[in-house]
């Protein structure tokens, strides 16, 4: 059976709202527990769908994981398996992470090819360049990523695009190398620097993080640590959009606010006032119709590609005309299809999209193509003048804890609601 959201159009949110742990730091904490044997507990988790189906890949390969509330204890053992083929491969993005700590630490792998949203083409060529570069041999045979390596010798790595998953994975076969790792062009984003801390906190020897050059003084063994997840910016900046979209007035706790110093800025030249408290959270206040803006999606520093769906519903309900443009994957305008459902005045050209702002936008059933886009639908239903159905939330609920209890409390009108479409 199917679920959807009825979303009430007309509301105004007020109040305050804490942002957990990141989705996309998380599930990466947890693979990096595969290179200590012991016991890893990784705190302020984020209760969505894909910490249990991290959990159950992390199960394949020997390890014991409790999952309580915030917290995740995960006991890796000294003989661990290197085939990582569970199920719930196919079903997230992040499970690929697995890879990078079974070759540094077992130096072989046999890991399914990843599943998760549908905005794009992810080729793992970068990720198998990196590994060899150290001296590991991979292909990918019967749906599976196999690596292996008689050892690992530090290399100097340069990343084509500074891909976060590559960096990662690189990353953690690189903490277990013989030498010196320098990954040139290395992602940049919050989220490396959340598992440099950790892997530090190992034993690892890392320089650079939050710099496009790690250095990484391999070392023998690792050892198991405690370590608390950084707060989703990803989640934090859509508390900010819902802000402005629907003229509220929100604060929002549990996320430095300088991992959002773009968003906000953004924000503020579409008419919001905005108030930052030094490394713990961030009030967004919007008195009138928001102004349009134009978003470019850049690897961080730049505009997060995760927030362009965002972007785009702001956009729909602003005065004037915005250009969204969108340099990293092709998919992600499936949202405006969307959007035109619920009538916004928008068109897309290759991988720009302008958008034309109306006053209100008009209820109709639509369709998550995956997390952002789901949430950006919800946000787009509460300035629609009736009820939107938003189908396929599971994808919603893969990134965002209580969404709907917290869209209520805020002062929403939403529903969860059980039936099959009717899409005739």
């Amino acid at each position: 059976m199917s679920e959807h959201f009825d979303v009430h159009g007309g509301a105004r949110l007020v109040g305050e709202v804490e942002v957990v742990g990141a989705k996309n730091s998380v599930l990466k904490l947890m693979a990096a527990a595969l290179l200590a044997e012991g016991t890893t507990t990784i705190t302020n988790c984020p209760q969505i769908l894909d910490v249990p189906l991290m959990a159950d890949v992390l199960r394949s390969v020997g390890c014991e994981v409790v999952i309580d509330g915030g917290t995740a204890t995960i006991t890796t053992p000294a003989e661990l398996s290197h085939r990582a083929d569970s199920p719930a491969m196919g079903k997230l993005r992040a499970s690929v992470c697995v890879l990078g700590p079974l070759v540094g630490r077992l130096k072989k792998a046999i890991v399914a090819l990843p599943g998760g949203d549908a905005i794009g083409q992810r080729p793992l060529d970068m990720h198998q360049s990196g590994l060899r570069k150290l001296g590991a041999t991979t292909t990918i045979e019967h749906g599976c990523v196999v690596a292996d390596a008689e050892t690992l010798q530090g290399a100097q790595v340069w990343l084509d695009f500074p891909s976060v998953g590559a960096t990662e994975n690189i990353l953690m076969a690189a903490v277990l190398a013989e030498g010196t790792t320098v990954i040139d062009n290395a992602a940049r984003e919050p989220e490396i620097v959340d598992i440099c801390t950790m892997l530090t906190e190992m034993g690892a020897k890392i320089e650079g993080a939050g710099t496009s050059t790690l250095t990484v003084h391999g070392v023998e063994t690792l050892h198991p640590t405690e370590h608390r997840v950084i707060g989703d910016r990803i989640v934090g900046a859509t508390w900010a959009f819902a802000a402005v979209m629907t003229r509220g007035d929100l604060t929002v706790t549990g996320v430095n606010p300088h991992h959002l110093d773009l968003v906000l800025e953004k924000l503020r030249h579409a008419g919001a006032e905005i108030t930052t408290f030094d490394e713990k959270g961030f009030r967004v206040v919007q008195h009138d119709r928001p102004k349009s803006v134009d978003f470019v999606t850049l690897p961080y520093p730049g505009f997060a590609t995760d927030l362009q769906p965002f972007a785009v519903a702001l956009s729909a309900v602003s005065e004037g005309t915005a250009m969204i443009t969108e340099n990293l994957y092709e998919a992600r305008f499936r949202f405006i299809e969307e959007m035109m459902r619920l009538s916004a005045d928008a068109r897309t050209d290759g991988h720009h999209a302008v958008v034309r702002g109306v006053e209100k936008l008009s209820s109709a059933p639509v369709w998550a193509s995956d997390i952002r886009a789901g949430a950006g639908l919800v946000l787009a239903g509460l300035c629609a003048d009736s009820v939107t159905e938003v189908w396929d939330v599971f994808h919603i609920d893969r990134g965002y804890p209580h969404f709907v209890e917290n869209l209520n409390r805020l002062g929403a009108r939403i529903q969860r609601v059980a039936g099959d479409p009717d899409r005739t």
